[in-house]
Formats: structure tokens, sequence, C-alpha cells
């Protein structure tokens, strides 16, 4: 978050000096455009994902969605804006306004999840899709800090958790 100022974002995106300023004045600004600009990524990238792929026909082909899922959110530009998102994560403890705007949204993947869950006759389907969903950005977050993959199999753990 150190690392988030005018100035960088000048540089990173090749403008001229003082421009970024220009447009977002403080801090709070970039941060909260920053924080917006991740969700509205992450929001595409799952509606995307969720119209892809249609409501899941068993345990396992769930799991290996989900895998699939994680496994971009752990490479390459999704690593990079897992990073970001958690970071801001953090900082959202300390400026609750971003909390808004980082709270889950509902998306076409979500949906999947939600349908799956409701179809299999679980108990508030809504509440154990967002305690799945979260067991999983728990396991990104795990490994993006120690290193390694989610495997199918975990997935597979935490799905056959929710039909529990």
């Amino acid at each position: 978050m150190r690392g988030l100022t005018h100035r960088a974002v000048d540089r990173a995106a090749g403008l001229p000096a003082g421009t970024t300023s220009a447009y977002l004045r403080t801090r709070q600004a970039l941060l909260t455009a920053v924080v917006g600009r991740l969700v509205a990524l992450d929001q595409a990238e799952l509606d995307a994902a969720g119209r892809k792929i249609p409501v899941p026909r068993d345990p396992g082909e769930l799991a290996r969605h989900l895998a699939e899922f994680t496994a971009r959110r752990l490479t390459g530009e999704g690593r990079r804006r897992s990073l970001a998102r958690y970071a801001c994560a953090v900082e959202s403890v300390r400026q609750p306004q971003l909390r808004e705007i980082l709270r889950p949204r509902r998306n076409a993947a979500r949906e999947a999840v939600r349908a799956f869950l409701a179809a299999r006759g679980v108990a508030d389907p809504e509440e154990r899709t967002l305690t799945l969903l979260a067991c999983v950005d728990g396991l990104v977050f795990d490994r993006l800090v120690d290193g390694g993959e989610v495997t199918e199999e975990e997935i597979g753990g935490l799905v056959a958790a929710a039909l529990r």
C-alpha cells in the first residue's frame, strides 16, 4: 500500500507526472479508484465464468470448476490482482469506506454455486454459498502466502462440507 502513489501510477501507466493527481486529487480518491477497479475486474471475470459454465451436475464438477478458477487466481495476472485485493482488504480495516466497495456481490459464478446447493436441498443455500466461497478464498490466500496450489481434492472436501 505504501507504494501506491500518484507518481507511481503515472510511471506505471506511462503518463506525464501529475496526470493521476489531476483526476484523483487525494490518496483516498486514488485508493477508492483502485479498489473500484479491482472489484470491476473481478465481477467481470466471475460473470464470464458463470455464464460459460452451467450449474454443475455433481459435486465433482463443482470442485473441478472452483479449482480451475482458483488456479487462475494464483498465477500470472490473477496472482497480482489477488495480492492487490488482499492488500486492499487489509487497508479496509483502517478505512471502512472501502469495505462497502469490497463486499461480495452477486455474479453469475456465485449464482451457479447457490443454484447447485439449492438443487441439492441444502438449508439456506445463500449463506452456505458465501461460506463455501469464503473457504475457497482462504485457500487462495494461504497459497499466495505459503506457495503451492489449491487442489481439486481440497475444494472437493469443502464442497462436501457445504452439502452436509
